[in-house]
């Protein structure tokens, strides 16, 4: 079980509760073709439904912090058994994730929110690749 002091767990919810300001669902591309460009990505409406599945996810672990694991062990057979992913996407998906809310909060992500948001994303990348272990 994953420990939670109060900033981390208010870091959190402040920076999901802007998630779909800050990141977006079209900044959450997943294989769906030809995507050499930002405004080819842009354009895709199945790079924008993902990011909103994504998105709702990570707000689900968000709302369940203490049981993150509980909370993704069917999302971790569904893509490991069903949709074959790379779990080292999940990982990179993180770092993506991690990039673009830096550059979208500039001076707010201070190293103690980074340390806070990377440690939510370790343990999400974790549970989703349970299954794969």
């Amino acid at each position: 079980m994953v420990e939670w002091t109060d900033f981390e767990r208010a870091t959190i919810q402040d920076i999901f509760s802007k998630m779909y300001e800050v990141v977006g669902p079209a900044a959450l591309a997943s294989n769906v073709g030809n995507l050499y460009n930002a405004a080819v990505i842009m354009s895709k409406p199945m790079i924008s439904n993902h990011g909103k599945t994504i998105l709702r996810g990570l707000d689900q672990a968000v709302k369940t912090m203490d049981n993150i694991k509980a909370t993704y062990a069917e999302l971790s057979v569904l893509h490991s058994e069903k949709l074959h992913v790379d779990p080292d996407n999940f990982k990179l998906l993180a770092d993506c994730l991690t990039i673009v809310v830096a550059s979208k909060l500039g001076k707010d992500f201070t190293a103690d929110v980074q340390e806070a948001f990377q440690k939510f994303l370790a343990v999400v990348v974790s549970s989703l690749g349970r299954q794969y272990h």
